[in-house]
């Protein structure tokens, strides 16, 4: 039997170093999705091979409850490197997870029930954060998800005004939207945000499951606009491959938080991963060096499409989460891109190409990236 979940590619994956993938035929393939943004430091990254395999060998599992080097030693860097005061920290396995958390704490530190969410949002796949996430073809089959949340427009300060009151338990926003469109917020509605909730009493939550650790230029993307959250949610590459999720909380959340847990909460060999892959993000200056490949990258896409007129509404987006709205449809660019060109590329909606790739990538990665898109597109 085989599994029935994912509509799997006509393309077996058999190895991956750095920004590229191997096929089971031998085909190079540069990744520019990099697995929805997990790859972040590329594949079968040496510092983060190497803590996996130390730490397999002295200690693979032992549940949270027990301390462990490795796990208090991701707890206080994650503390040291998140935004503003947001310093406790609760380990899970995947951004879902991350933000099924930041509902319950939030509910519980206000304790009230109502949760605001954006149009075209999307949070994650199990019932909590499904309530978040606005398109009706991932929740529709599994209705009734989790009451309580109510949608506004993203970018719309007033609408958002209206909708926060006293009966607010937290508004949920990503800084960019990602399966949305690649939708950056602007600073002013994010700082809004902001004001908002703390005049209501209310959680301000920062989904930066595929925003964080540098892809937007800064390790958080709310840094690039100064606005620190009371929860920050994060996953994706957070441990370079590895199944990590986390929340980090503001003291009065972490203080107002009821009973909450999971068994693989923070394993020694993720934790080691999560580890190596921070120590290099730091050392290395990755989100640095995306912010400057990501303005190489967006200049030379929106320089192919003025020279050879490629039917393309917009490129948009900040570091290396680009966006390219296409007029004829990612679906069909997204096959052409690999099969005829060997990129990888993910959709983001119906009409936009997006571009998540490793932030080791220099500027020879993204030339192709471009002369790729003029191909498919011209």
């Amino acid at each position: 039997m085989s599994g029935f979940v994912f509509n799997e590619k006509p393309i077996t994956i058999e190895s991956g170093e750095g920004p590229y993938l191997y096929s089971d035929d031998g085909t190079e393939y540069l990744d520019f999705g990099a697995s929805y943004a997990v790859a972040a430091l590329g594949h079968s990254h040496p510092a983060v091979t190497s803590a996996i395999q130390e730490q397999a060998a002295k200690l693979t599992y032992v549940q949270a409850s027990y301390p462990v080097e490795v796990r208090t030693e991701l707890y206080e860097k994650l503390a040291a490197l998140a935004p503003g005061d947001i310093e406790n920290v609760w380990l899970c396995n995947s951004g879902t997870e991350a933000n099924e958390a930041a509902m319950k704490f939030a509910r519980s530190a206000t304790g009230r029930q109502k949760i605001i969410a954006t149009k075209r949002a999307f949070h994650g796949r199990t019932l909590g954060s499904l309530a978040l996430t606005w398109k009706q073809k991932y929740k529709k089959p599994y209705e009734p998800v989790a009451g309580g949340v109510e949608f506004v427009t993203y970018g719309d300060e007033e609408e958002l005004a209206e909708a926060i009151d006293d009966e607010t338990a937290a508004v949920f926003l990503e800084p960019i939207q990602g399966e949305g469109g690649i939708n950056p917020a602007s600073a002013e509605y994010l700082q809004a945000a902001r004001d908002l909730t703390e005049d209501a009493g209310a959680a301000l939550v920062f989904d930066e499951i595929q925003t964080g650790i540098g892809r937007t230029g800064s390790l958080w993307a709310c840094e690039n606009v100064g606005v620190v959250p009371d929860i920050l949610t994060s996953a994706k590459g957070i441990a370079n491959g590895l199944p990590l999720g986390a929340t980090l909380c503001a003291d009065w959340i972490a203080d107002g938080a009821a009973s909450h847990g999971s068994t693989f909460s923070g394993g020694p060999v993720v934790c080691a991963a999560a580890n190596a892959t921070l120590d290099t993000i730091v050392e290395q200056d990755i989100p640095g060096h995306a912010a400057e490949i990501g303005d190489y990258l967006t200049s030379g896409l929106e320089a192919a499409v003025e020279e050879h007129d490629l039917p393309v509404r917009e490129v948009r987006g900040e570091g290396l989460m680009i966006g390219v709205e296409v007029k004829r449809g990612a679906n069909r660019t997204l096959k052409h891109l690999a099969l005829s060109e060997q990129l990888l590329a993910l959709p983001a909606g119906r009409t936009v190409v997006r571009f998540l790739p490793p932030l080791v990538i220099d500027e020879e990665h993204a030339d192709r990236a471009v002369d790729a898109m003029t191909s498919v597109l011209s």
